[in-house]
């Protein structure tokens, strides 16, 4: 598989360690990743290429994920969201004001976010398959 053939995720997170700590997990199962620090950076990626998922924090400054997922809404229609998060209470504001997003809370074990990441592309797979 080819560069142009890898899935692309864009990884919006504010925390340096756990961005470069995704980042890799995320490049060694095999996809594409971009990664920005906030979600005003992301944006105008959203904007101007295509993602298939968008990976985001919750909790950042300047733009939170759940705000950045309703602009991706927007520009990116056919881009998957997944959060991430390390608070319970904002787990359930964004399953509330994004029920199709998938929600993994901190801490996770890597193997379970690759793994979620595969289920959110199986499904948009199959979807694609069923048309």
């Amino acid at each position: 598989m080819d560069q142009n053939d890898k899935l692309k995720i864009l990884l919006a997170e504010d925390e340096t360690a756990m961005r470069t700590y995704l980042e890799r997990a995320l490049t060694k199962a095999g996809y594409a990743v971009v990664t920005v620090d906030r979600g005003t950076e992301a944006v105008p990626l959203l904007e101007k290429e295509h993602f298939d998922l968008l990976l985001s924090d919750i909790v950042m400054p300047e733009m939170d994920g759940i705000e950045l997922a309703q602009r991706c809404a927007e520009v990116s229609p056919t881009t998957k969201v997944m959060f991430i998060t390390g608070f319970a209470a904002v787990t359930l504001r964004a399953s509330k004001e994004q029920p199709a997003a998938k929600v993994l809370s901190k801490p996770f074990h890597l193997r379970d976010l690759v793994l979620e990441v595969e289920r959110v592309f199986e499904e948009k797979l199959e979807a694609n398959f069923q048309r």
